[in-house]
């Protein structure tokens, strides 16, 4: 089982910045993707930033330009620093991992910190 620790959640103001952390237990190259979503509270959860093979990259579009995912592969571990940020970021923040092959596919979730954007 992957289990993934994340870590940099907190409060901050708004125009502020964050970076959150996930470290896997496993090879992150390995991993088909990896990604951060988020759930503010009577919202479906997110897509807020995927990385996949090859460095590829996605952001959501609330967050472009102001977010970015990174990878240290070394260290198993994924990034997402949030700049300029704004209330509408509060959520809850999770890391996940989507590993397997064509019929054999699963993700693998943290355990999610939260984030508050707040005067």
């Amino acid at each position: 089982q992957v289990q993934l620790v994340e870590s940099g959640g907190g409060l901050v103001q708004p125009g502020g910045s964050l970076r959150l952390s996930c470290k896997a237990s496993g090879s992150i190259v390995s991993f088909n993707s990896m990604g951060w979503y988020r759930q503010a509270p009577g919202k479906q959860r997110e897509l807020v930033a995927v990385i996949a093979s090859g460095s590829t990259t996605n952001y959501a579009d609330s967050v472009k330009g102001r977010f970015t995912i990174s990878a240290d592969n070394a260290k198993n571990t994924v990034y997402l620093q949030m700049n300029s940020l704004k209330p509408e970021d509060t959520a809850v923040y999770y890391c996940s991992c989507n590993v397997g092959s064509l019929l054999y596919r699963y993700d693998y979730w943290g355990q999610g910190t939260q984030v508050a954007v707040t005067s």
